[in-house]
């Protein structure tokens, strides 16, 4: 079953990444106007939302690629200290993960002990933690699960059910980068001025920019 839902996010390219339900995609003006309807307040000046989002103040921005949003990023509006932010990325780390919408591969959580501002500051250490969206859609699932299989792996559904367990994890982990690759949600700490604060992307990698306009 692991293996069916992650053939079918590969097809199903249509059913992108949301925010608030809303899909990323589409025109940037097209996205001001859904997320104005989501309670967000749009400054033109500075081209960036405000309002409330999973209990915190944020600021909001669109990114687009040849006028296809690719990416909303989410800005804590107000820093925190250390101890708070650890406890913030942490407590959105449990919320991803007993989230049915998400999926991820390990615990990205940061250690009670660790000093992040010393691992920050001296090693350059990054604090990320990634998950991806699973696919609403699966009426077409049983279908392109079979296409998928044969036109890569020449595998039929009664070759995939012979495999040994070993064969089936290695295409499972093909098959979950691919995925991964496409409906990523994650989340990061920056510093500024002695104050931490989350910076969260959603991303539709369906419309990120690959080379195309070089």
């Amino acid at each position: 079953m692991l293996l069916c839902l992650f053939c079918t996010s590969i097809y199903a390219q249509n059913d992108v990444t949301k925010f608030l339900g809303i899909p990323v995609d589409g025109t940037k003006s097209e996205m001001i106007k859904k997320l104005k309807s989501k309670g967000f307040v749009y400054n033109e000046y500075l081209d960036e939302f405000e309002g409330e989002f999973n209990g915190t103040d944020v600021q909001l921005s669109i990114v687009t690629n040849n006028n296809k949003v690719w990416r909303i990023c989410v800005f804590d509006k107000y820093g925190r200290d250390e101890a708070q932010i650890k406890l913030r990325f942490n407590t959105l780390c449990k919320q991803f993960q007993n989230n049915g919408k998400y999926i991820c591969l390990t615990d990205q959580s940061i250690p009670d002990d660790e000093d992040i501002s010393d691992q920050m500051l001296l090693n350059s250490k990054k604090y990320n933690a990634t998950f991806s969206q699973i696919p609403a859609d699966t009426a077409t699932l049983k279908k392109n699960v079979e296409e998928y299989l044969y036109s890569k792996y020449r595998y039929t559904k009664e070759d995939l059910e012979n495999l040994s367990e070993e064969r089936q994890a290695e295409i499972g982990i093909d098959l979950l980068l691919k995925f991964i690759s496409k409906r990523e949600v994650w989340f990061t700490i920056i510093e500024e001025y002695n104050k931490y604060r989350i910076l969260m992307y959603y991303d539709n990698k369906y419309n990120e920019a690959s080379g195309e306009d070089l």
